[in-house]
């Protein structure tokens, strides 16, 4: 903040894509800074995301254990996937990708918490919902998958013991590690600080 207690503006002087791909795209961007000098800012353009915490009546979580190329290695996730449906409401994209990665369909959403994911260089939000009152999508309607989805398996882990994982290391997608803590203090606080599943996006 400057001496009047207001925050900088950062006026973007020029920008320009350095990369347009099927997904996401790369602009680079000449940024104005506090005191006059101008400084390059590559960001990375991305959809967006949503992922689902399915918490059943056990207190169990579904989490799904699934390839990423980027780190050569499966990892330990909530289901997941990108705003790619124009005008789909967000809790409707949570419903798709947990039928098609989990086999799941829920009776109950809430927002959980709105992340973040890469601010320092991409523009990436994921918004995580808490699903409830569980029930397993027919055998004849089920969705599939392909690719890395077509390896992905599925497991039923206990809440507490998915918070064990985080601090072990077990689990290190910085979603799942956002939506499962924030699952189970949710739940410690009976539930009083969940959101309705329709609030404002970021």
């Amino acid at each position: 903040m400057n001496a009047d207690g207001q925050r900088h503006d950062f006026p973007v002087q020029s920008t320009k894509d350095v990369y347009v791909g099927h997904v996401m795209a790369l602009r680079s961007d000449e940024v104005v800074m506090p005191g006059g000098r101008v400084a390059v800012r590559e960001i990375l353009e991305h959809p967006g995301a949503v992922a689902v915490a399915a918490l059943d009546a056990e207190d169990r979580l579904m989490m799904i254990y699934q390839y990423r190329h980027p780190v050569r290695r499966r990892l330990w996730e909530l289901p997941a996937g990108l705003r790619d449906v124009s005008g789909e409401a967000l809790e409707l994209t949570a419903a798709r990708e947990l039928a098609e990665e989990a086999d799941l369909r829920a009776g109950l959403f809430h927002l959980l918490i709105d992340l973040h994911t890469s601010p320092g260089f991409a523009d990436e939000t994921i918004r995580i919902f808490l699903a409830r009152e569980l029930s397993a999508v027919p055998d004849d309607e089920r969705f599939e998958r392909t690719d890395e989805e077509a390896d992905l398996e599925v497991a039923w882990i206990d809440l507490d013991e998915a918070v064990a994982m985080v601090f072990r290391g077990d689990i290190t997608n910085a979603a799942a590690v956002g939506g499962l803590l924030a699952a189970a203090r949710a739940r410690d606080e009976g539930w009083a600080t969940l959101r309705p599943a329709d609030s404002p996006a970021l």
